[in-house]
């Protein structure tokens, strides 16, 4: 066990029952070390409940999802040594976490049982462990502390944890050195050996040095950015580089000599944090410059397909008016958020819209069904606003009859045609007027109503069906489409004058079975999204099954892998995923290797229900796809995106409930 050599848990306790009554340790518990007794106190004078079980707060999913971006470096630093950790501790009833700067944990590895015992504490993802909210405990007093803690049972404040043993090291800013995240070990005390405090100081250092090596890498990449700004500056102008944090990466000897001149707070040296922002600083960059100066240019720096970091020109000659500075607004941030991924596919292909969006010119992107086109235009969009208010309007326009898609998109007058309403409608060209108009399938709209369109944007006027007033309107195009257009124009089913004016510029997106580092990411998004919308359990995976479905080709991409996980999410009784659980036709492909061979029965005896409302959902998501696909199971199970024996099992177990 890992305890000091003087470590007396029945005096340890005593002197704990004795500092709640009287807000002192005595010379008589002396075995308290100093660093327990301090954070003992500062629990205390917190308000920290000594009787509390573990954390009282929780995060909720939203903002987890943002916390991880936030910390997205941290976390990719920490993958591979959390994995050896994890795969080191598994057998030794210990487990490992790590957490965010505020002791929130953002991820959890090691012994199954013990992750699950942990619950009962609230030692899990999304948990707040700093010491303010847990009182002393490896986490929280570590952050406190920035130094590596280890708190035995009898330590630890809150009564309700006392079974336990942890040891939390500190993990710090490869810049400025402050104190970024934590990892920690936590176990039962029984089974915590004194080896742990080696192995998770040897993992905060390599996680530290990884951190150090990304720093550098990112670094020379803004640097490499800012190279065109520097070329086409002024021969007076002085450069700041910041990094997404707002903090100084780099400066030059004409800055340096200006500094002491602008009257800035914040002195001119690397890692001084110079900008501030909001709430998201690692995904949005919602930089705010100090008032003196804000008379300055500060211009994003592209890397990656994202905005990574910001240029801070001092001009001699800087406007005589105070301008508020924001890099890529938050309408910007969230747009890029929702595309999953950072494969470098993806990656190209966010750096292209971006760029592309920074102008007024049309848009094509071109990708099979399913990769998650309008996303892409949503972001073209966010880019291309400058108040955040402007419309996005969207249209399939293989959703609607080539009759109606005409008054659709140019609006009509009153009874201009049959179905056409008395006081007449603006179309979506003019409700998109000022912003987006998304034209989802265009390879599909009619040939003889191509003319109109191309008119439309020439002109940048549309004139209303029956109508001969043409109404001006001012619209960024973006176009989507499925189809080969080129080919289309070939064989004369598109407009060739059509193609080149919306195709400017062409942007294709990637199918999934290109973008397989993805998948891990997708599955796990969709899986918290859509338990969390249900309010179903989240989905476990058998380590083979999970396997399986990142090297699966994804025909459907990323919408079939969505409408598995949810169909999955819906139909979960709580045990993992298995063979038996996936559409037939995904397995049909794979090779026999991949795939076990299935058991005779698959039924297999179901867990406690969460509660009868959730059983209820299911029953209703049930019966809706059968009586869609009218009474067809093998099409109910497609459009579920699950195995036709998951129905017929759900089906059986529901009947059996109905009988109890």
């Amino acid at each position: 066990m890992l305890h000091d050599r003087d470590y007396d848990e029945k005096r340890i306790m005593k002197a704990w029952e004795h500092f709640l009554a009287s807000g002192r340790v005595e010379d008589e518990h002396a075995l308290v070390r100093p660093a327990i007794q301090h954070s003992w106190e500062r629990s205390a004078t917190l308000g920290v409940d000594a009787h509390g079980r573990g954390s009282p707060r929780s995060t909720s999913d939203d903002a987890l999802d943002c916390l991880r971006r936030e910390n997205e470096d941290l976390l990719a630093s920490a993958r591979a040594t959390f994995q050896r950790i994890t795969d080191i501790i598994g057998e030794t009833g210990t487990m490992a976490v790590v957490t965010d700067a505020q002791g929130i944990i953002l991820d959890v590895g090691g012994n199954r049982r013990t992750i699950e015992r942990a619950h009962d504490i609230r030692l899990e993802v999304g948990a707040a462990w700093g010491e303010s909210i847990a009182g002393t405990n490896g986490i929280g007093t570590a952050l406190s502390t920035g130094r590596a803690v280890h708190v035995h049972a009898a330590e630890h404040f809150c009564e309700g944890v006392k079974a336990w043993a942890c040891v939390g090291v500190p993990i710090r800013d490869p810049l400025d050195g402050s104190v970024i995240g934590l990892v920690d070990l936590s176990g039962p005390q029984a089974l915590f050996h004194r080896y742990n405090l080696a192995l998770v100081m040897l993992s905060a250092g390599q996680i530290q040095q990884t951190l150090i090596e990304r720093a550098n890498v990112e670094r020379i990449a803004l640097l490499e950015a800012s190279l065109d700004r520097v070329r086409n500056a002024g021969s007076t102008d002085g450069m700041v580089l910041l990094d997404r944090f707002g903090r100084i990466l780099h400066f030059d000897d004409l800055a340096r000599r200006r500094w002491p001149a602008l009257g800035a707070d914040t002195t001119l040296r690397i890692g001084a944090r110079l900008a501030t922002s909001g709430p998201g600083v690692a995904t949005d960059l919602g930089f705010r410059l100090p008032e003196v100066l804000s008379r300055h240019d500060l211009e994003p720096l592209v890397s990656g397909g994202a905005v990574k970091g910001a240029m801070l020109v001092l001009s001699a000659k800087p406007r005589s008016t105070f301008a508020v500075h924001a890099i890529e607004a938050p309408l910007v941030a969230a747009a890029r958020a929702r595309i999953i991924g950072t494969s470098e596919p993806v990656l190209q292909a966010v750096d292209r819209v971006v760029r592309a969006a920074r102008g007024r010119t049309a848009i094509l992107l071109e990708g099979e069904t399913g990769v998650g086109k309008e996303l892409f235009a949503r972001l073209a969009h966010a880019v291309g606003t400058t108040t955040g208010n402007e419309p996005f309007v969207a249209l399939n326009c293989g959703a609607v009859s080539k009759d109606l898609l005409g008054g659709e998109l140019f609006g009509h007058a009153p009874g201009a045609f049959t179905g056409a309403t008395r006081e007449g409608r603006a179309g979506r060209f003019e409700h998109a007027h000022g912003g987006t108009l998304s034209l989802d399938e265009i390879g599909e709209m009619p040939l003889d109503l191509q003319p109109y369109l191309l008119r439309a944007l020439e002109e940048r006027a549309v004139t209303r069906l029956g109508e001969s007033k043409p109404r001006p309107v001012d619209v960024r195009l973006v176009a989507s489409t499925n189809r080969n257009l080129k080919q289309e124009v070939e064989q004369g089913r598109f407009r060739r004058d059509l193609y080149y004016r919306i195709g400017v510029v062409r942007i294709t997106i990637p199918p999934l079975r290109q973008r397989a580092d993805d998948i891990a990411a997708l599955i796990d998004h969709y899986n918290r999204e859509l338990s969390t919308r249900h309010e179903c359990p989240p989905l476990r995976f058998e380590p083979d099954v999970f396997s399986f479905l990142q090297r699966y080709a994804w025909p459907g991409n990323v919408r079939e892998l969505r409408n598995l996980v949810e169909g999955l999410v819906l139909l979960s009784s709580g045990e993992p995923v298995t063979f038996a659980d996936l559409p037939e036709e995904m397995l049909d492909g794979a090779a026999s290797s991949e795939v076990p061979p299935m058991p005779v029965s698959p039924h297999r005896e179901e867990g406690p229900l969460a509660s009868d409302r959730l059983e209820d959902a299911k029953r209703r998501a049930i019966e809706q796809a059968i009586a869609d696909a009218n009474g067809n199971v093998s099409v109910a199970a497609s459009r579920l995106g699950v195995a036709r024996s998951t129905i017929y099992r759900r089906i059986q177990h529901l009947r059996g409930r109905r009988r109890s």
